[in-house]
């Protein structure tokens, strides 16, 4: 589907933890199974469990595809999976469909290896396999439906409040509150099953919580973001302090350029002709032991590459465009009465904008 996959450090600490637990479980269930059997029952076991989570998160990622919204990547950790998708759903039916997919997946899937467990139930090794993965995609579904930000079921939520406020921020806002409370609860949970039951379980539900809880309140900054930006276009909060770099100059050159001015980003141009972008992360694209004899123009991002973004453009959907695209700044060009740079817009020259709204805060209404 063209998602790239990536796996997170900590997905390989659950991944060393799972597979041992699991060969300890067949092994204990099964004595008459050799070591050899349960230890590759509960690799596979284990390894079909991640692939029912990347199955379950291409569900939300192919119904997000379906609508045109970008999925910039898919990446398992330690508490599981996360599609991260390119731009908001733009109405709360397309937010519904989005967030149900998955759990939908997951209880398929939890039926899949139900029915594979029913007729593999004299293959002790095979069913104790579809069994235990029936199990946990029914729970990993049914988990997921929580109503806490920023589980589906806190999207759910969401898209609910959504249709009936007809404002996205409130309702993200009331998505969010509601993962503080599941969030805080998981804790409560956490607390008394690690004094009354078992320390270990303890501690992996209060892991779980606290996981929640800094996703929920991420969520609500996000909110606070887009509020104190609303109603901005590119024009209000880009640089005018334009720096030019000539394109024969070398990387040794320009790395010099940089660390005089702190400037990260350059137009590149000639007698008043632009011919690029050079920016630091271009640099560094090129080993430093050939910056000596590499010219400008050969690590630039000629113009055709280039992303840029129009005068009246909203910054919130400027910043959308940077985090999807990965960049961290963006020319603005003025197409009138020739097409010329005016401007730049970068990470920090919105996060200038919002430090300065949180100290200020909101005026008042002209």
């Amino acid at each position: 589907m063209g998602i790239p996959i990536f796996l997170h450090a900590s997905w390989f600490i659950i991944f060393l933890l799972i597979t041992p637990s699991l060969a300890a479980q067949f092994g204990g269930e099964h004595p008459a199974w050799t070591s050899s059997q349960y230890w590759a029952v509960g690799l596979l076991t284990s390894l079909l469990f991640f692939a029912s989570v990347v199955l379950h998160e291409l569900g939300h990622s192919s119904v997000a595809l379906h609508y045109k919204i970008p999925v910039v990547s898919i990446t398992l950790f330690v508490f599981g999976g996360l599609a991260r998708i390119g731009r908001e759903p733009e109405r709360p039916s397309q937010e519904f469909n989005i967030a149900i997919a998955g759990p939908i997946v997951s209880f398929l899937l939890a039926g899949a290896f139900w029915e594979l467990g029913r007729v593999s139930a004299g293959n002790e090794m095979l069913n104790a396999l579809a069994v235990w993965l029936a199990e946990m995609n029914f729970y990993l579904g049914a988990f997921n439906l929580a109503p806490g930000f920023p589980l589906d079921g806190g999207r759910i939520l969401r898209a609910a409040a959504w249709a009936i406020t007809g404002s996205f921020t409130r309702a993200t806002r009331i998505a969010s509150r509601s993962g503080k409370v599941l969030a805080y609860a998981v804790i409560l949970v956490a607390a008394y099953v690690a004094m009354k039951i078992d320390v270990v379980s303890g501690l992996w539900y209060a892991f779980i919580g606290w996981f929640l809880l800094t996703a929920a309140q991420e969520s609500y900054s996000q909110v606070a973001i887009r509020e104190a930006l609303e109603g901005l276009c590119a024009t209000d909060v880009m640089s005018l302090d334009l720096s030019s770099v000539t394109r024969d100059i070398s990387l040794e050159e320009y790395s010099h350029e940089v660390l005089r001015t702190g400037r990260r980003c350059h137009l590149v141009a000639t007698g008043g002709q632009l011919h690029g972008l050079m920016t630091v992360h271009a640099l560094n694209q090129v080993p430093r032991s050939e910056w000596h004899s590499t010219s400008v123009q050969a690590a630039m991002l000629p113009l055709d590459r280039v992303r840029w973004a129009m005068p009246e453009e909203p910054v919130l959907h400027v910043l959308d465009r940077m985090q999807t695209e990965d960049v961290n700044q963006m020319p603005v060009l003025q197409t009138l009465p020739e097409p010329h740079v005016i401007g730049m817009v970068s990470r920090d020259s919105i996060l200038r904008v919002l430090q300065a709204r949180a100290e200020i805060g909101k005026l008042p209404a002209q």
